[in-house]
């Protein structure tokens, strides 16, 4: 998250009432609905006795916006805010928010309207927020603002709003940490996100190989010899997971109840990938007939009535989009199924992982957000040429943060400003997860820079996600969770393969 230096704030509000040029206040340009007062001509003798004063300097010109302003969208599906004070972010219901870095304030002549230029910081698109001085109603309510907005986002599209000038909440609004008397270097970047729910039932593998099926505070080990592909039921009181027979490929799939504290084995045979579906009626999976893997399910109380759900030949299965729909995937496609066997719905390998920025193998994982459907979390294998450039991006991004900061502070010391050299950022090529937005094809990289992680889940709120990590490959694992900004990183424990109940 870029960090805005103090000494800009003070700039930009010391011009607070001299920026005329970018945003005219109240007091410097007649409101259009009030009456125009003439000026009063001043006699030629009190001509004769006026002073002529000095030709000044031309006062500073900011490139910001010297006040806040608050957009919102007249569907109230979006809001954006603009200004010096705290980040400069667009936010989306169901999405999350997203960073801009601001750029320059470009007044349309002499009249009322306004183009705010700024960058989206995670992808590099350019955003324009066009502002005109008018009345506007959003669609929901009758508030009246006093400017109307439509936002340009280059890959999400153009969105219709309105503002309004935020001066009672000029300059106390600050979503950076520090304030104006010290230096957010020296204080810990807050939380970004407050109101999450902790899952309470999950399932995880030990470092030896144990599967643990934890519930609130209970944990209790499967007795059994440790299998793979783990799915905990939506109530989180059943496991299913996958374990390797004799003799080879042979499978079976297995339900361990965590109140009686048995396994069940479930299906026997060359299969892969159970999945719950979300009301935990049905289990869907992959069974291998004839050299040709095929999507299946089976009730769950009759796993005898086993039976294919697609005809079509798949080489991974990502799990429910609905309680009507499985996802499944070959090497070129993504594909929504239908209860009928019908694709409903499909998305290319292509526009998913990119042109050389992802591997594309059946090991990659894509799972839905549990409240949006267009959002999708996608786990796979980042490419050494793509690693590079990600990391020459972010270096460059925080030099560019840097310079800014250094020219806002010219009070301080030459070694001071020395002592804030941007350390090279470097992206590790290798196992890595990504937020995708379908309709945009939007695509922000979320793996920690410095960590190989896969094995992705979302928690049920959608606003977290765990993922497992570690330094190398050869590197002892363990579980972190990550709100799904990518902010609040965390280490859970020691283990892998984490997957969420309740």
């Amino acid at each position: 998250m870029r960090k805005f230096p103090k000494a800009r704030f003070l700039l930009c509000a010391s011009i607070f009432f001299v920026s005329a040029s970018l945003c005219p206040s109240r007091a410097s340009q007649p409101h259009p609905q009030q009456p125009v007062t003439q000026p009063v001509v001043p006699s030629p003798s009190q001509s004769a006795q006026a002073k002529t004063p000095p030709t000044g300097p031309a006062g500073p010109q900011s490139t910001h916006f010297p006040i806040l302003l608050l957009v919102q969208g007249k569907d109230l599906s979006w809001s954006l805010r603009i200004g010096e004070r705290g980040p400069e972010r667009l936010d989306r219901v169901g999405y999350p928010p997203i960073p801009l870095d601001p750029g320059d304030v470009v007044r349309e002549g002499s009249t009322d309207v306004w183009t705010y230029n700024a960058q989206d910081m995670q992808t590099g698109a350019a955003v324009e927020v066009h502002l005109t001085r008018e009345p506007c109603t959003d669609n929901t309510s009758t508030t009246k603002y006093g400017f109307n907005a439509l936002v340009d986002h280059a890959q999400i599209g153009k969105l219709e709003g309105c503002a309004r000038i935020a001066t009672e909440l000029f300059p106390r609004i600050n979503n950076q940490p520090g304030d104006d008397d010290d230096d957010p270097k020296d204080k810990p970047v807050p939380p970004t996100i407050t109101h999450f729910q902790s899952p309470v039932a999950v399932a995880y593998i030990t470092d030896s190989g144990r599967m643990i099926v934890k519930r609130g505070s209970i944990a209790r080990a499967v007795p059994e010899i440790a299998g793979y592909s783990l799915c905990l039921s939506h109530d989180g009181k059943k496991l299913l997971f996958v374990r390797d027979e004799q003799p080879a490929p042979l499978r079976t799939i297995n339900e361990y109840d965590f109140e009686t504290r048995r396994t069940t084995q479930l299906v026997r045979a060359e299969v892969s990938s159970p999945f719950w579906s979300p009301d935990d009626s049905r289990i869907a999976f992959l069974e291998n007939v004839a050299g040709k893997w095929q999507v299946w399910t089976m009730p769950v109380y009759a796993p005898e009535k086993a039976a294919p759900f697609y005809s079509g030949e798949e080489d991974s299965l990502e799990g429910w989009a609905d309680a009507h729909t499985i996802l499944a995937s070959d090497v070129q496609t993504l594909s929504w199924i239908g209860d009928d066997g019908t694709v409903k719905q499909t998305l290319s390998s292509a526009d998913l992982f990119g042109k050389d920025q992802f591997s594309v193998t059946s090991g990659n994982t894509v799972r839905v957000h549990p409240l949006n459907p267009d959002l999708l979390l996608v786990s796979a294998e980042l490419l050494p040429a793509a690693a590079g450039a990600a990391s020459k991006e972010a270096t460059a991004r925080e030099l560019a943060n840097i310079a800014a900061m250094e020219k806002s502070r010219p009070d301080k010391d030459a070694q001071d400003n020395d002592d804030e050299k941007a350390k090279p950022v470097t992206i590790l090529p290798g196992p890595a997860f990504f937020l995708y937005e379908i309709r945009s094809r939007r695509r922000v990289l979320l793996s920690p820079p410095s960590m190989l992680s896969d094995s992705t889940e979302w928690s049920g709120d959608g606003l977290q996600i765990f993922f497992t990590g570690r330094a190398s490959p050869s590197s002892a694992t363990a579980i972190y969770r990550m709100f799904w900004d990518g902010t609040g990183q965390l280490k859970i424990h020691d283990g892998r393969d984490y997957v969420i109940g309740q």
